[in-house]
């Protein structure tokens, strides 16, 4: 069997909307550069995701030089934002999920922006230092490690041949019309290709590239994986088919949560392999 390689990586600087697919990325103890450093919140500062607020998918997060981002959407003026400087605007207590966590304001322009592209009263946040913001969930981590915006881990691999098994399963099923799904419905940050399906729920340990992570968990799947990220719109797949044919813990799963042991570059094309 040929070695697994690794063929996509994916950075969303804004958590819920679209990223950018670079040839390379360097790994933080926290996640890619640049992954999910910037949240939407509500007035109330709970951050919001595709779960409430679907449209989120429709807005596009461009990263730029010094942790700054490019935001757009259909019909609004794109919008370069720098990211704040430290004690530039204070900070301010968000909540991720049941989680709070120190965030920066991005500011009446990025606040103005996001409300104007949800139709909701909204607020742009930047998590400034990751190393002392979120802890991962200690049932799955070491001390000190941490995590930023992303619902719960640093990165999050895929496979190709999963997703073709799961294809296979869609088209087999009363939503067959659904099928084939791309894989930016589960929004990994690493995608391989070259292993056999579901594989990566077993992986302990794994090496892409130069860079050696645990594998934590397979990633249990939400209603996130049902909406269309180029239109928004939610059907019942893949949803309906993980949760009658791959359930783990209960939950329906696909893909496989890490967390780096060392810091790193991962390149498109790099050797991925299996250490336990």
């Amino acid at each position: 069997m040929p070695t697994p390689v690794l063929t996509a990586l994916h950075c969303y600087p804004v958590k819920s909307m679209a990223g950018c697919a670079p040839d390379e990325a360097l790994v933080e103890p926290w996640g890619l550069a640049g992954d999910r450093r910037w949240a939407v919140t509500d007035p109330d500062g709970q951050v919001l995701t595709q779960r409430q607020a679907p449209r989120l998918a429709l807005g596009a997060a461009v990263p730029l030089p010094g942790g700054g981002v490019r935001l757009g959407a259909p019909g609004a003026r794109p919008l370069e934002l720098a990211a704040p400087a430290s004690g530039e605007r204070g900070t301010l207590t968000v909540q991720v999920f049941s989680e709070k966590v120190t965030a920066v304001p991005a500011g009446a322009a990025a606040d103005a922006w996001v409300s104007a592209f949800l139709g909701a009263p909204s607020r742009l946040v930047h998590m400034a230092d990751p190393a002392h913001c979120r802890p991962i969930d200690p049932n799955y981590s070491r001390e000190g490690e941490t995590v930023s915006f992303a619902d719960g881990y640093p990165l999050l691999v895929t496979t190709t041949a999963s997703l073709r098994a799961l294809d296979a399963l869609v088209a087999e099923g009363d939503r067959a019309a659904e099928g084939p799904l791309p894989m930016d419905r589960f929004r990994p940050n690493a995608v391989v290709d070259g292993t056999g399906p579901w594989e990566e729920d077993g992986w302990r340990r794994v090496r892409i590239g130069e860079v050696t992570f645990r594998a934590v968990k397979p990633s249990g799947r939400c209603i996130i994986t049902t909406t269309d990220q180029r239109t928004a719109e939610r059907g019942k797949e893949p949803l309906r088919t993980l949760a009658r044919h791959h359930r783990l813990g209960g939950k329906p799963v696909f893909g496989q949560n890490l967390i780096p042991e060392h810091t790193g570059t991962l390149r498109l094309g790099d050797p991925v392999e299996v250490l336990d």
